[in-house]
């Protein structure tokens, strides 16, 4: 049990904070008659079929009743802009990693965001740019973004589940049914015949365009699909794959373009590119399988086919590269 979170402890920097002297009102402590409730949680992640119990990091921030105004939470008597912070386990609070919400009687907004844990390897450097959280601060107004590399290109997020649901303190338990508002990529390559890669390719790098720069922090709705996110391949260890762990991304537009840089070990670079047929929507993983012809002379001929996670596929041919 400890070590299936391992990786979901791996998380606990997902989100920002404010400096601590920013982020306590010692003005604000509830008056004696007012008394503070702690709720229990629950979450599960939903799924077109069923329901499944999460496992990850779970964040909470309550907003007042019927608006993205974000309240805050109260620890050791005063309002913090903390907001409640959780390791889950199947669905319920796990272990001693926990800031849990402490809040007075009444009826409050609650706004979840989380980092599932899964047993399929998952790229394992994702980064992203989170808004500062202040009290008061209008949650709709506020944004995820990409976070740039060095070259107009970006990184891969983090896998992010949301839900927006309001709650009666005092009256009842927080559960949330989570929805999956990234995308998955994941990349095989091989060579004809299973071949193993030949040594005079060093690298692959796989750049997805098309990708939202950003999502709202409280509908989770995404803007400026114009991105470029790139990530390597790395080689197997008997050579004959080089693939990634699963990417995660924002939704992208309609067909986003796609193109593999291809490195020689005489430094030369061969570009392939199309536009994927399918688009990385919400809740999607796509499994592109691509097959690279002989290298001769420099030239990378080869085939490309793409099946995504509801067995969709398409072939898409590249004529030789010079």
């Amino acid at each position: 049990m400890k070590k299936l979170l391992l990786g979901a402890i791996s998380f606990l920097v997902l989100f920002s904070a404010c400096k601590d002297d920013d982020n306590v009102n010692s003005n604000t402590t509830p008056p004696e008659e007012t008394q503070l409730v702690t709720p229990e949680v629950r979450a599960r992640i939903a799924d077109p079929l069923n329901q499944n119990p999460f496992t990850g990091i779970l964040e909470i921030y309550p907003c007042n009743a019927e608006t993205s105004i974000y309240y805050g939470n109260f620890i050791n008597g005063n309002k913090t802009v903390f907001n409640g912070y959780y390791t889950i386990l199947d669905g319920h609070v796990y272990g001693e990693y926990n800031r849990p919400l402490h809040l007075p009687l009444g009826t409050y907004n609650m706004v979840y965001w989380g980092t599932p844990k899964y047993d399929d390897p998952i790229y394992n450097t994702p980064a992203i740019n989170s808004p500062g959280i202040t009290q008061g601060v209008d949650l709709s107004n506020l944004y995820f973004r990409l976070r740039a590399n060095t070259d107009n290109t970006y990184m891969p997020v983090y896998d992010l589940v949301h839900a927006v649901k309001p709650a009666q303190i005092g009256k009842e338990d927080l559960q949330a049914s989570l929805t999956r508002v990234t995308a998955g990529l994941k990349i095989i390559a091989k060579m004809k015949q299973n071949e193993v890669f030949s040594p005079m390719i060093t690298n692959i790098q796989a750049r997805i365009g098309g990708i939202a720069e950003k999502m709202n922090f409280y509908t989770a709705e995404t803007e400026n699909k114009t991105k470029t996110v790139k990530f390597n391949l790395e080689r197997s260890t008997d050579g004959t794959i080089m693939s990634n762990a699963t990417v995660m991304l924002f939704p992208s537009a309609e067909n986003p373009p796609l193109e593999l840089i291809i490195t020689l070990e005489d430094g030369s670079e061969h570009k392939l590119s199309k536009n994927l047929s399918s688009t990385l929507s919400e809740n999607t993983k796509l499994t592109l399988n691509i097959i690279l012809g002989e290298i001769m002379s420099g030239e990378t001929p080869g085939d490309f086919s793409i099946e995504d996670w509801n067995e969709i596929s398409e072939t898409i041919e590249f004529p030789v590269i010079n």
